[in-house]
């Protein structure tokens, strides 16, 4: 147990580490996780640091074995397996996570949010408070970011603060998740549309399907985000399936939404600019996580998930 308390020393979200791995084998040895690879014949070692490590993520060519999983459980990393990229490359293609097993996760957190959930009204109005802090994120972040200014986003243009005037002025008016779920996508395609200008590529239309740099770049991000929000949802013991905004019927609603709040703060103008300067899909990865990290990410998702979950409860209990 003085093991199992040690590797869960970092909390996740002071995590350094997203591992992506293709075309070697995962392994566990002398009491550290590994992979090994080979190159001109010659095989290699190279550790993974667990207990500072969020998820983990196989693409293409990859096996793990069975004691190496044991000591990714026993440190609370998430392991998903994935397409070539870190991305599925066909639409049936999902990411399966495997959530490591513990008798004590924390209840509390699950409890909140279940005392509203079923309660249609307040779900609306926790999607609302979502999307204010998602414009709220992205002013943040946009303002304090020295590469983004230079690349020419400024909230401060009156094109920008329209934007974010009309959407803030409209979120407390919508009347059903559908009209929110309207609004969002409005306002997330006249960001498309300010990154494309600024990026010189414009006539750009949103496809998940498209080949275009700028589109692959976006379905590569979206599903980084996607394993911070599953991440911040399994450490606080709240199941994917209790979503506030997307669909009720998807099993991963809930990761949806919270990745929603850092996706076009820090993955939107990173997939522009990263297509205006013709990168690897390796070197955009690495631009968005250390952005994630930057602009620390994994806690914002944290707080707001934790800050939504004791909302409702009542101020003489503890959240």
């Amino acid at each position: 147990m003085e093991n199992l308390t040690d590797l869960k020393a970092i909390l996740h979200s002071k995590r350094a580490n997203i591992y992506y791995l293709e075309m070697c084998r995962v392994l566990q040895k002398d009491g550290r996780v590994l992979y090994l690879s080979e190159e001109k014949k010659e095989f290699q070692y190279w550790n993974i640091p667990i207990a500072n490590t969020t998820c983990l993520l196989l693409g293409t060519g990859t096996s793990i074995t069975q004691a190496a999983i044991r000591m990714l459980a026993q440190a609370g990393v998430l392991v998903g397996f994935c397409g070539g990229g870190a991305t599925p490359l066909l639409i049936a293609n999902e990411i399966e996570w495997f959530t490591p097993q513990s008798e004590y996760r924390p209840t509390e957190y699950i409890q909140g949010w279940m005392q509203f959930w079923f309660d249609e009204a307040k779900r609306l109005e926790t999607a609302k408070r979502f999307q204010i802090a998602r414009v709220a994120y992205i002013k943040a972040a946009w303002s304090k970011d020295r590469e983004l200014k230079l690349e020419g986003f400024d909230v401060k243009e009156p094109e920008l603060e329209q934007i974010f005037s009309n959407i803030l002025n409209n979120i407390p008016n919508a009347y059903s998740v559908g009209k929110l779920l309207q609004l969002e996508a409005d306002f997330t395609k006249r960001l498309y549309k300010y990154a494309a200008q600024k990026t010189n590529q414009s006539g750009f239309t949103r496809e998940h399907k498209s080949a275009d740099l700028a589109n692959e770049f976006l379905n590569h991000g979206n599903y980084l985000a996607y394993g911070l929000g599953a991440t911040t949802l399994w450490v606080l013991g709240i199941p994917h399936g209790f979503a506030v905004m997307h669909g009720k019927t998807r099993r991963g609603a809930l990761v949806f939404d919270v990745a929603d709040l850092v996706k076009d703060a820090l993955v939107l103008p990173w997939a522009f600019i990263c297509a205006k300067e013709k990168m690897s899909e390796k070197e955009f990865r690495s631009q968005c996580l250390q952005t994630f990290v930057e602009h620390k990410a994994l806690d914002f998702m944290f707080t707001q998930v934790k800050e939504a979950s004791a909302y409702y409860l009542p101020k003489d209990k503890p959240s």
